[in-house]
């Protein structure tokens, strides 16, 4: 996490995980079926003009795709699922999953997915306290 990984002019970065048992939205409470994996990233457009950053998945070690949840409902800062960014700006936030504590893979791609990465996201449970109520 940290190094910056490039896929033609997109380019992100994954600053922190968290797993949460529940996600709350003012006095509503989010249960997800495993866990909730919240994933900070950026995402940065290099090129010189608008494009648009694909949904992000993860891949487990045995090769199995989760898709990230589209309703960003109590998570702070959620980058949300259409991401226009303009030419050399950077879009900053939260993606969402409910998936079981283990191993992944970010898998990110240009707006085209052609070009494809994975970001390594070791499992680490430190940190992995509530996130803040949104405003």
């Amino acid at each position: 996490m940290g190094d910056k990984v490039e896929t033609g002019q997109l380019i992100y970065t994954v600053f922190d995980t968290q797993w949460l048992p529940a996600l709350k939205a003012g006095d509503k409470e989010r249960v997800p079926a495993n866990r909730f994996f919240v994933v900070r990233l950026s995402v940065l457009n290099s090129g010189g003009a608008e494009t648009t950053a694909p949904p992000v998945s993860l891949v487990d070690d045995g090769g199995q795709t989760f898709g990230e949840l589209p309703d960003g409902e109590g998570v702070p800062e959620w980058l949300g699922i259409l991401r226009k960014i303009k030419p050399v700006d950077t879009e900053r936030g939260n993606v969402v999953f409910d998936v079981a504590p283990q191993h992944y893979k970010l898998r990110v791609s240009d707006d085209s997915e052609q070009h494809t990465a994975f970001i390594d996201l070791p499992l680490n449970f430190a940190g992995s306290a509530a996130l803040p109520t949104p405003k």
